[in-house]
């Protein structure tokens, strides 16, 4: 390539502007402000723009994909002939060491840095003030950062979150909160439906949690195949802005109530923290469906381990089998028709039903259980408050013991207990402003309790995968043993089912006449004591105080 006589003024120009972000190209009008002056400084010098090159993102120049593709440019032209014209000094570099290694690669790509606000030049001088500027410009970035992350830590230390907005939340300007966290339906609901299954149980593992996040259609999916990503589901467990709290330990922002509305309660996240503390329990099968409902929830009878099933495949069609699969079984590997297993089920949870004067016992139950629960409310509160009394008093006696003492071992564990207090502190006072109200009305709970009750098997039938799964859990405390020649052994149901049959199976009608000793009446009363008495039932199975267990058996249900 022939050489350019350095002498001769160059005619072509290119332009390079840059903003800090996407955002900046949304909501700003910067890069065209900054094209627009670029090119009247080009049309003032008589240069050409060829080409212009824009970023929208901080950080190093070799990250700069629009940086890269201008020096490769400028390479292809030769040396000195093409102008680099920039708006401001700071939109080239924004430190001191970034800008000098940028001018010289861009000296070594041969293009000659120009601007309308700066006159660049070879000579000590103005290398002088080319660097007192990048300089300055390398301090006012600096600054910004100090002073946006000040007011940031300052609005967390006042309860507000300023970070990105977690899943089930969203931005929304208020009157006087300014930006505030405020849930966003439907997705906040499946959140809290999904982790507060998980704190209670009813939700095995966090793999289970994550699938049934799956199966919610309004639920964000980061994958192209409409999964999630595990990590997301570990990171919402982790995320106590989930209970409407707030904390950032790298800021030194212990955690504090915040002004959004949580989504769960502080007592579900820490029961979360606990239930991912605990022993891990191994996933829910993929292949559990419609197919085999009961898999898992029976087993053999002669090992006690619990039964799979497949299907097997015959000479026209497919057939269903449940099977013993431990070695060393008499059973293992004799197949059993699952619609027989299916068959004997059915009878099974269809003798659970209790007549109708037992429900109608175990609803009257219910009724007085709720009274007292809404009388205990109060005591409860009066209890919190007390008991947050006896917190402050001991936190006021540690810190007067940190105050005294100089050992940097005993400073460090008087602040951990000082934290250990008042993290109880607050789970207490999360559980003194929650509504005492229940989630459901008292009718809408009886209407699920007699449902229940009064034909499990409905429930059953019609139900999901998960519902089954549910009626399984609630309805037997022991999975079923099955023995292939005799069926089902005694199935063992669940308290309340348990209390049923012992009503209805061991009570006794008390004999007519009184219980009393017999004593001498006067004659004016002996027609009375003639009177038949009503009976009344009596159960000795239940005992002394057997009323209230019921009571607190029927409080489980909701």
């Amino acid at each position: 390539m022939a050489g350019v006589d350095q002498t001769q003024k160059p005619t072509k120009a290119v332009i390079y502007a840059r903003v800090s972000g996407a955002k900046q190209v949304r909501e700003g009008d910067g890069l065209a402000s900054q094209e627009n002056r670029c090119r009247e400084y080009a049309t003032y010098k008589d240069y050409d723009v060829v080409e212009v090159f824009a970023d929208d993102m901080s950080g190093k120049f070799e990250r700069r994909p629009a940086m890269d593709r201008m020096l490769a440019f400028l390479r292809l032209h030769p040396k000195g002939s093409v102008v680099v014209i920039i708006d401001d000094i700071s939109r080239f570099a924004r430190s001191v060491q970034a800008h000098i290694k940028l001018r010289e690669t861009l000296s070594d790509a041969g293009g000659v840095l120009e601007s309308p606000s700066i006159e660049f030049g070879e000579d000590s001088d103005s290398r002088l003030v080319e660097h007192m500027l990048a300089s300055v410009a390398q301090h006012q970035r600096e600054k910004n950062a100090e002073q946006t992350s000040n007011r940031m830590k300052g609005r967390m230390m006042n309860g507000y979150a300023v970070f990105c907005a977690p899943i089930g939340y969203q931005y929304k300007k208020t009157g006087s909160h300014g930006k505030l966290l405020t849930r966003d339906e439907p997705i906040a609901s499946i959140i809290q439906e999904g982790l507060e299954g998980y704190a209670s149980g009813r939700i095995a593992s966090q793999a289970e949690l994550k699938r049934f996040f799956e199966a919610q259609p309004a639920f964000p999916k980061d994958l192209p195949n409409g999964q999630i990503r595990q990590q997301k589901v570990s990171d919402m467990l982790n995320r106590v802005i989930y209970a409407g709290y707030i904390e950032h330990a790298p800021w030194g922002i212990a955690r504090r109530k915040g002004h959004h509305e949580p989504i769960i309660s502080l007592e579900t996240y820490e029961a979360i923290q606990a239930r991912k503390a605990a022993r891990p329990v191994a996933p829910a099968r993929k292949d559990i469906r419609d197919d085999f409902p009961l898999r898992g929830a029976i087993t053999c009878a002669c090992c006690d381990q619990p039964m799979t099933a497949c299907w097997s495949k015959g000479k026209y069609r497919k057939y269903p089998y449940y099977w013993c699969q431990t070695r060393g079984c008499p059973e293992c590997r004799k197949s059993i028709r699952a619609e027989k297993i299916d068959t004997g089920f059915e009878a099974i949870l269809k003798s659970l039903t209790p007549s109708k004067q037992l429900l109608d016992i175990a609803l009257a139950m219910l009724k007085d259980a709720w009274g007292q629960r809404m009388d205990q409310s109060a005591l409860a509160k009066s209890e919190f408050k007390r008991q947050i009394n006896t917190l402050d008093k001991q936190q006021d006696a540690l810190l007067e013991r940190l105050v005294e003492t100089s050992q940097p071992k005993v400073v460090g564990a008087l602040e951990a207990k000082i934290a250990k207090l008042e993290e109880e502190k607050l789970l207490l006072s999360d559980k003194l402003t929650q509504s005492t109200q229940p989630k459901a009305t008292m009718g809408q709970i009886f209407e699920l309790l007699r449902g229940f009750l009064s034909n499990p098997w409905n429930i059953y039938e019609n139900g999901s995968p998960s519902a089954r799964k549910t009626v399984l859990k609630t309805a037997f405390k022991a999975p079923l043993g099955y023995d292939r020649q005799n069926g089902f052994r005694t199935p063992q149901p669940s308290v309340i089912f348990e209390f049923f049959d012992k009503i209805t199976s061991k009570c006794e009608m008390v004999r007519s006449r009184r219980l009393e000793l017999p004593r001498v009446l006067p004659h004016s009363d002996l027609n009375a004591a003639r009177l038949p008495i009503p009976p009344r039932p009596h159960c000795p199975e239940l005992g002394r105080g057997g009323l209230s267990r019921v009571a607190r058996v029927v409080k489980m249900l909701f």
